[in-house]
């Protein structure tokens, strides 16, 4: 684990936060590996002495940024995603040692990063706005786009470098500088990629400013910097508890926000399903990452007819699940990130049951020597119903509800009978059961999709959910235009001033 730390100039005690210097004068956070529980590092966190400096070094890096070409920011954009390419193993093997997730899931959230900086690279050629007709003669009307200023981005733990890359790529081809707060569980990854964006920055000849960061508590600078008018965008990653207090203190000053919050997601596979296609997404769905994605499946709604068949098959599966180091590429799970996700997992089992659920497979904590720090646990499957109040909540943790239907309207109004909007899946061959579920009154989520997971998503396509999800879109099709500003332009090249409208006003 050292080597790898070391391989990206981490220290022992690492300063918190970056602005083109690194600075830290604030409480020491111990940051841990949920492997084993193990001490991996300590981060001296910023002050709000500390985040002030910081946010006025990113705005003056803003004034100059803005002002480069965006194709230009584009090149360094794409060299970012160079960097990330040349360092996809060992950046990829940080993320599993800090979060604790299998290794080919952390290479994974690299790739990701990687695409990412590809799609921005094209994009910063194509910042388009468009061409009006006035109805006034002699006039030209067409919009623009322009750069923002500082976003604050806030990552969760569970995509402790992806996140980021999906703002900062954007944000970076359209003139913006980012101001990162990650979680206090993974910031080792944050400093590993700041310190690769900083090196990228200096040999483009840019203040490395552009991708400012702090790490410290949300009680001190994290309320500043939501508070904070110097930074009109704030695009928040967590809890649907969390987006209630970031939209309405943002919200108060007028800024802006992105809201990428909980998922309640749900995949209705009807009789019409090819099991051997739905059985190992609904694994992956459920299972990657120990649960611990906004867009894991917690919930399937199956046909009556086929229920029975369908569990049967996913406890078999379930039981072959390899759990344990997620370092080692066998492993198919690893641990949860902190002993408290573990007592979240088991207090839910006890809700359900006291509700009237079923645990039908898994659900126990694991120990021994194969197992420590008290992390890891077996996924588990129960029956349930969808108005038990622990179904309705998102449990951060691999629980998967099964909830049978009868006919497809029934399946739509339990799937969308949730507060959470964010991503969803049917699996069916019958196409008018898939038009249906695409249609206005199937899926109310963000995402929805035929034949595949509810996990996964693409980084092409706009991120993002509906209801209590937050509504914020991330990532591609046309996200960043929540990153910059809307103007719209009249030219009068003629020797008169006629009014909209037809107003006359003549003295």
């Amino acid at each position: 684990m050292q080597e790898i730390l070391r391989k990206f100039g981490i220290e022992e005690i690492s300063l918190g936060g970056y602005c083109g210097e690194w600075l830290g004068g604030g409480d020491e956070l111990d940051v841990t590996t949920p492997i084993d529980g193990s001490k991996i590092g300590t981060i001296k966190q910023v002050t709000p002495e500390d985040y002030d400096r910081i946010v006025e070094r990113a705005h003056k890096a803003f004034l100059e940024w803005r002002m480069i070409p965006a194709p230009q920011r584009g090149q360094l954009v794409r060299d970012l995603g160079n960097a990330l390419r040349d360092v996809k193993d060992d950046l990829g093997a940080l993320v599993t040692i800090e979060m604790g997730k299998i290794l080919a899931e952390g290479k994974g959230e690299v790739q990701e990063m990687v695409d990412i900086c590809d799609f921005a690279t094209g994009l910063s050629r194509q910042l388009y706005g468009l061409t009006m007709h006035s109805e006034r003669p002699l006039h030209r009307m067409y919009e623009q786009w322009h750069p923002l200023g500082v976003v604050g981005v806030i990552s969760a733990f569970n995509f402790p470098v992806a996140v980021w890359s999906w703002n900062a790529a954007i944000a970076a081809v359209c003139g913006d500088v980012t101001l990162w707060k990650p979680s206090s569980q993974t910031p080792l990854t944050a400093i590993a990629c700041t310190k690769i964006a900083e090196k990228v920055c200096k040999a483009h000849g840019v203040d490395p400013a552009v991708f400012s960061m702090i790490v410290g508590p949300g009680r001190t600078v994290g309320e500043k910097m939501l508070h904070d008018k110097r930074v009109p965008l704030i695009s928040a990653t967590g809890s649907c508890k969390m987006g209630y207090r970031v939209g309405s203190v943002v919200g108060e000053r007028l800024g802006r926000t992105i809201l990428e919050l909980g998922g309640n997601n749900a995949i209705i596979v009807t009789e019409k399903a090819d099991l051997q296609m739905a059985i190992p997404a609904i694994l992956f769905g459920s299972v990657g990452t120990a649960g611990q994605r906004c867009t894991s499946t917690r919930r399937i709604i199956v046909q009556e007819s086929i229920r029975d068949q369908l569990v049967e098959k996913l406890v078999n599966a379930y039981k072959q699940v390899r759990i344990g180091n997620p370092l080692n590429e066998t492993t198919l799970m690893g641990p949860l990130v902190k002993p408290g996700a573990v007592d979240d997992m088991m207090n839910a089992i006890t809700t359900l049951k006291n509700e009237g659920g079923e645990v039908l497979c898994g659900g126990e904590k694991l120990s021994g020597d194969e197992y420590p720090g008290g992390h890891y646990v077996t996924p588990c499957i129960a029956a349930a119903k969808n108005e038990y109040k622990i179904v309705q909540e998102e449990t951060f943790a691999p629980i998967l509800y099964i909830i049978g239907y009868g006919n497809l309207d029934e399946a739509l109004h339990i799937h969308n009978d949730v507060p959470q909007g964010l991503s969803s899946s049917m699996f069916t061959l019958n196409m008018r059961e898939a038009e249906t579920f695409l249609s206005h009154k199937g899926s109310d989520c963000g995402i929805a999709n035929i034949n595949i997971g509810t996990s996964g998503a693409e980084i092409g396509g706009a991120f993002g959910g509906e209801k209590e999800t937050g509504g914020g879109r991330e990532s591609g099709s046309d996200a960043w235009k929540a990153y910059m500003r809307r103007q719209t332009n009249t030219i009068n090249w003629s020797t008169q001033l006629p009014l909209a409208q037809g107003i006359k006003f003549d003295l």
